[in-house]
């Protein structure tokens, strides 16, 4: 408490006397440099030995703790100035989504993506301009979500009828216990505003159908399908094909999973050139019928929203006329080329 007293009482006194902050802090260390002197010197049993805590272990181990801080704080402002200057030795500071400059909290948010050179300034702001909406807040959307809205997208839409229910959450890691039976695109919402303030949500409690789906892809950029049925799937397509929006698609099955991009109006085909026949539901089942391992939407989900960053800053190589098949029990990914058929009936007109 004397300890206290007296760095509370150099705080205020500078304060008081308008001294920076670079002096108060100098002068915090010579007190814990004395207080440290005085409780090794001093005998034990002392009144200012005992007044100061009696030993010298809780001082070192709040130095240490007030260094780890002063460390922490340091590496940080230096990733934060490299992602400046490498903003400005390229000629384009990163602008805000109004047209100003990112804010402190946005700079050193996003510093990692901005030292990027694929991504850069340029990209971070296509990330905050960008219009993506997901559809499914269950296994694969968990992960796309929390993604997307940690990664600065602008606008992120989720579309999904369900509630939270104790079985999904082995694998869907947006939701908690405590928001068990609560509409997944609310909860969802939640978390994602918990981990960055600065992301427009807009949740879409209702199922989602032939009727409203191309009026509400049309108000996106970028479209992410996370369903878990073959007629879904394709009532995405069809609505995506219809309004001329790139689909990211991904699926999975007990331990195999697969990610593509959907879009014929970049001569990418669609889901219907693929699979243009529904497969015997016996033969396609829900992860609910099947069984799925946890990890596995993660990983696929994951993917997915790596596709969405790499399509919207047009960074790298993307999946249109690629299919990449992950399968988790032995660890094996490969890629296989789609091509569009001709006489496709979904994509046939584009």
């Amino acid at each position: 408490m004397l300890a206290l007293v007296l760095g509370v009482g150099i705080i205020a006194l500078g304060h008081f006397m308008k001294v920076p902050w670079s002096a108060r802090f100098y002068m915090l260390g010579l007190l814990y440099v004395a207080v440290m002197a005085l409780v090794l010197v001093l005998p034990e049993g002392a009144f200012l030995r005992r007044a100061l805590g009696g030993s010298a272990e809780p001082w070192i181990v709040l130095g240490l703790l007030v260094v780890c801080f002063v460390a922490y704080r340091a590496v940080l402002g230096k990733v934060r100035r490299h992602a400046v200057q490498v903003q400005t030795e390229r000629g384009d500071a990163p602008p805000s989504q109004h047209g100003a400059p990112f804010n402190d909290d946005e700079l050193e948010r996003y510093a990692r993506h901005i030292t990027l050179p694929e991504i850069g300034g340029p990209g971070q702001h296509a990330l905050k301009e960008a219009k993506v909406l997901v559809v499914g807040a269950g296994g694969l959307g968990a992960p796309i979500l929390l993604y997307l809205g940690a990664a600065g997208i602008g606008r992120l839409g989720i579309i999904d009828a369900d509630t939270v229910a104790l079985s999904n959450l082995a694998r869907q890691v947006i939701h908690t216990d405590g928001r068990q039976d609560m509409p997944k695109v609310f909860s969802a919402q939640a978390a994602i505003a918990e981990r960055n303030p600065f992301v427009d949500i807009r949740p879409y409690n209702r199922l989602l159908d032939e009727e409203i789906a191309p009026k509400l892809f049309a108000e996106y950029d970028l479209i992410l399908d996370g369903t878990d049925t073959f007629a879904a799937r394709a009532m995405v397509n069809r609505a995506a094909v219809q309004v001329r929006k790139p689909l990211i698609s991904g699926a999975i099955s007990a331990w195999e999973g697969q990610v593509t991009i959907y879009d014929p109006a970049q001569n990418a085909p669609c889901m219907a050139c693929i699979f243009p026949v529904a497969p015997d539901p016996n033969q396609v089942r829900t992860c609910a019928e099947t069984g799925v391992i946890g990890a596995l939407p993660g990983i696929i989900g994951t993917m997915m929203a790596a596709e969405a960053i790499k399509e919207i800053t047009a960074s790298g190589r993307g999946l249109r006329g690629r299919m990449l098949i992950y399968d988790a029990l032995h660890a094996d990914a490969r890629t296989m080329n789609v091509a569009r058929a001709r006489d496709c009936p979904v994509c046939g007109n584009v």
